[in-house]
């Protein structure tokens, strides 16, 4: 089912989660481990799994010499989906990314896809590290997230990047990423919203947006993109804090802000961090579920245990 007909049909807001792939050379019965807890306690209507570009590093050679290596960090979000889909009928949602990838290996990607019944996906045009390339180098790229969702919309029209007579057409549901205190590289909240708004207007049937901690900066990005003219669900995307190290990480990879009063009781009671993370989203969940959110959306990343926790308070209000 598609991500948009889940929230049609829902009578209250939905739990769904965001994971990653384990990295290279890891176990994937870690992540099993970690969504059986999760289907176990609420049994979510989709998961999303990420997409993580190629990266470049140089290795030393036994004779000294140096050569230029180029790996997936965490490959393996296709067969996770897959995984995903099968194990618990749950529908996945893989993340594609613009960075590291060309025009023919996201088609690629999106033609497996299809042929394993998944038909939702993130489009997401994914922060450049430095490190990242295509390993097409002689492909094509998608610059944003805007033109890979058009790549998709294509492809649901029949249309490749080749004239393919009698092309089958797909049928994706799309994703798109929002952020209620701006992207970090648009110069100011307006601006951002207006290329929001282009996202969907070419075909972004939903939007999930970066974690936040501040539920007044997504009431107040909510309206400026309804007033944008932008009617498509927004699901607010939620992160618990569980360590003093993420008043700084958070911040510098994701370019949020941390309120003072959680920034504060943090700092005052580190050993206590992840409980005072915990009772934070709590009532942040809470509150955003009474505001009538279509969803929440947690990113779990490892340990589910942090979300579940909150999700039992919510299930006795």
């Amino acid at each position: 089912m598609k991500v948009v007909e889940h929230y049609d049909r829902a009578t209250e807001p939905l739990i769904s989660f965001e994971i990653i792939p384990p990295k290279r050379g890891g176990s994937v019965s870690d992540v099993f481990e970690s969504l059986d807890k999760v289907v176990d306690k609420v049994k979510p209507p989709f998961i999303d799994v990420t997409y993580h570009a190629a990266e470049a590093h140089v290795e030393e050679k036994k004779d000294g010499t140096l050569r230029r290596v180029i790996r997936r960090k965490r490959p393996g979000t296709i067969g996770l989906c897959a995984a995903i889909l099968h194990r618990y009928g749950i529908d996945p949602v893989p993340h594609l990314i613009c960075e590291g990838f060309s025009k023919e290996e996201s088609e690629d990607a999106l033609i497996e896809l299809n042929y394993l019944g998944i038909h939702n996906v993130l489009a997401i045009r994914g922060d450049n590290t430095g490190s990242q390339i295509s390993l097409n180098l002689n492909g094509t790229v998608n610059k944003y997230a805007i033109d890979l969702v058009n790549q998709i919309q294509n492809m649901n029209k029949g249309e490749y990047l080749e004239d393919i007579n009698n092309a089958e057409s797909s049928n994706f549901c799309v994703g798109v990423a929002g952020y209620p205190e701006k992207h970090f590289e648009a110069p100011n909240i307006d601006w951002d919203i207006k290329r929001l708004k282009q996202k969907v207007d070419a075909g972004g049937d939903y939007i999930v947006t970066q974690m936040f901690f501040d539920n007044n900066a997504f009431f107040a990005f909510v309206d400026k993109c309804r007033a944008a003219g932008i009617d498509v669900p927004i699901v607010p995307g939620m992160k618990i804090l569980t360590t003093p190290g993420h008043l700084v990480r958070l911040p510098r990879n994701f370019h949020l802000n941390i309120p003072d009063a959680l920034a504060n009781e943090v700092s005052s009671d580190e050993k206590n961090s992840k409980n005072i993370g915990i009772e934070w989203a709590k009532q942040q969940s809470l509150e955003l579920m009474e505001a009538g959110v279509p969803g929440l959306h947690y990113y779990i990343m490892g340990s589910p245990d942090p979300a579940l926790k909150v999700i039992d308070f919510l299930k006795k209000k």
